[in-house]
């Protein structure tokens, strides 16, 4: 079979495609301070508590590089120290990329009202959802927790060593769980998001690692969540066949 010559071009462009949608996510918060609210508390709330996690894991970090090098303990002073370091920046790289993807996973079940608004707020914007799924708030949230447990459960150990490999990963994971309110409205699951986003991989990635960079921005995760939520129900509408181009006058 020959191979397409404009399919890395193409690949390349929808990757694009998939990074601004996230800025076009922004433009609509920014242009909206009803969404802005309704998605900077839960994020401030887990910012919070991610900021204590932070600052315990930093006052115990020598002890748990230490730990994690037993092995060892009988070296000499230079080859001991050099890689107790190596392990304490092995655990900061590994933090750093689960708290990422968890700090989203927890916010969203902190903000699950308020970004289910948010989302809503912004397909009605583009047309609506035909046929929508009334999902109560339980229910949801139960959902949401089911997973998001199952995203952060996958393996991601020794992805830090390669931070492109790392972006990638933790771009389509954030892109899962971003998505995971705009599909429920329509009724569909994470095994059904999985499928769907896997037939649009250049798209996808490009919104999740433009998400996953953007968070690692300090303070990043938290004023930029009301913009990955409007940016991730873009992308659903996108990758369903559903028009991203302004429909109905709606004031956000």
């Amino acid at each position: 079979m020959k191979e397409d010559p404009n399919r890395p071009l193409s690949a390349v462009r929808q990757f694009a495609t998939g990074a601004g949608l996230l800025g076009r996510g922004l433009g609509l918060v920014l242009r909206s301070p009803r969404l802005l609210g309704l998605g900077l508390l839960p994020a401030l709330i887990s910012g919070v508590l991610y900021t204590i996690g932070l600052v315990l894991l930093v006052r115990f970090l020598p002890d748990l590089s230490e730990r994690a090098t037993w092995f060892a303990g009988d070296w000499s002073g230079f080859w001991r120290d050099f890689v107790e370091v190596l392990a304490g920046a092995g655990l900061v790289g590994l933090a750093l990329l689960l708290g990422v993807l968890s700090f989203t996973a927890v916010t969203l079940l902190i903000g699950d009202p308020f970004y289910e608004r948010i989302s809503e707020l912004v397909e009605d914007r583009f047309g609506g959802v035909p046929d929508g799924v009334e999902v109560g708030f339980w229910s949801s949230l139960r959902r949401s927790l089911a997973d998001s447990v199952r995203l952060i459960g996958l393996p991601v150990v020794g992805q830090t060593v390669i931070p492109v490999l790392a972006g990638a990963v933790g771009g389509w994971l954030l892109a899962l769980e971003l998505t995971g309110v705009p599909f429920q409205r329509r009724g569909q699951r994470l095994r059904h998001r999985r499928v769907v986003l896997a037939s649009n991989v250049p798209l996808t990635l490009g919104f999740g690692v433009a998400v996953f960079c953007a968070f690692l921005i300090p303070l990043g995760a938290i004023f930029l969540m009301p913009a990955a939520i409007a940016g991730a129900t873009l992308l659903s509408r996108r990758v369903l066949g559903r028009p991203i181009e302004i429909t109905t006058v709606s004031s956000l």
